[in-house]
C-alpha cells in the first residue's frame, strides 16, 4: 500500500540554510495538496507497483516507453540545504551509489534496452546517475526535474511540466528521465514510500491521457541480477 507518511519525510531546510522544525517544512504542504489538504496522512493508496522483472524487461526491450529513474543510492549523512550547484551543500551519490549507477547503465546496454534519450535534474545526485550510467555526452539537463526543495519556482508547476514530457512518445526506444521521489509523486498524483520507489528503481510510463500510465516498477537490483552482475552493495 502507498500510503504517505507525512513524519516519514525528511526534514529540510531553506535555501539559506535556516532550520524549519518549528513550521510545516515545503514537502509537507507538497504531501497535503496530494491529499487535497485534508489530512496529516494521505489515504489515496496505490495498489503493489512492483513488476516481475522478467515482464519489465520485456516491456523495456520493446520500446516506446518513458522511464523515470529515481537516483542512485544516497549518503544520508549528508543533508540537502536547498543550494543548487553546491556539491557540499546537498545529499550525494555514496561509493555504492556510484556502483550502482554504473551497473545500471550496464545492464541497459547488457540487456538490449534501447535510450535514445536521457533528461536528468540538475541536482547532483540526479545528475551523477544519469551521467555514469549512460555517459555524460549523452545527458540533458531539464530545468523542471529539479528536486522540490531545490527549484526556484513552483514544484507543482515542475511536475506539470515533466508530466507533459511523460506523455510524448518517444522518437524512438524508450526515453529516460532521472529524478527524484516527491516530484514524481506529484506528476503521478499519488505518493510512493521510500521501499516502493527506492533509490535507483525505474518506473516503467506509457503515454495516456490526462497523465501517464504506470505500467510499474522495477528495482535496480532486480534489473541488475537479472543481466547477470553482482550487486556487491546490497550485501
Amino acid at each position: 500500500m502507498g500510503l504517505l507518511l507525512l513524519h516519514e519525510m525528511p526534514a529540510c531546510r531553506l535555501a539559506d540554510d535556516t532550520p524549519t522544525s518549528l513550521m510545516l517544512s515545503r514537502r509537507a504542504l507538497l504531501a497535503l495538496s496530494l491529499c487535497g489538504h485534508t489530512a496529516a496522512i494521505c489515504t489515496k493508496a496505490i495498489a503493489d507497483t512492483r513488476l516481475d522483472p522478467v515482464r519489465a524487461i520485456a516491456l523495456m526491450q520493446a520500446g516506446g516507453l518513458n522511464l523515470y529513474m529515481r537516483h542512485a543510492i544516497t549518503d544520508r549523512m549528508q543533508r540537502d540545504t536547498g543550494r543548487r550547484g553546491d556539491r557540499a551543500g546537498q545529499r550525494n551519490l555514496d561509493e555504492r551509489g556510484k556502483a550502482q549507477a554504473a551497473a545500471l547503465g550496464q545492464a541497459f546496454r547488457r540487456l538490449n534496452i534501447a535510450v535514445s534519450w536521457v533528461a536528468t535534474s540538475e541536482v547532483f545526485r540526479a545528475r551523477d546517475t544519469a551521467e555514469i550510467a549512460f555517459g555524460a555526452a549523452n545527458v540533458t539537463v531539464v530545468d523542471a526535474l529539479i528536486a522540490d526543495d531545490y527549484t526556484p519556482r513552483d514544484p507543482m508547476a515542475d511536475a506539470m511540466g515533466v508530466r507533459q514530457l511523460l506523455n510524448r512518445a518517444p522518437e524512438s526506444g524508450n526515453a529516460m528521465f532521472v529524478g527524484h521521489i516527491i516530484p514524481f509523486g506529484l506528476i503521478m498524483g499519488f505518493s510512493f514510500s521510500q521501499s516502493g520507489f527506492a533509490e535507483g528503481a525505474v518506473a516503467l510510463l506509457k503515454p495516456s491521457g490526462e497523465r501517464p500510465e504506470l505500467i510499474g516498477i522495477i528495482n535496480a537490483e532486480a534489473m541488475i541480477t537479472a543481466a547477470g552482475l553482482p550487486t556487491p552493495w546490497n550485501r
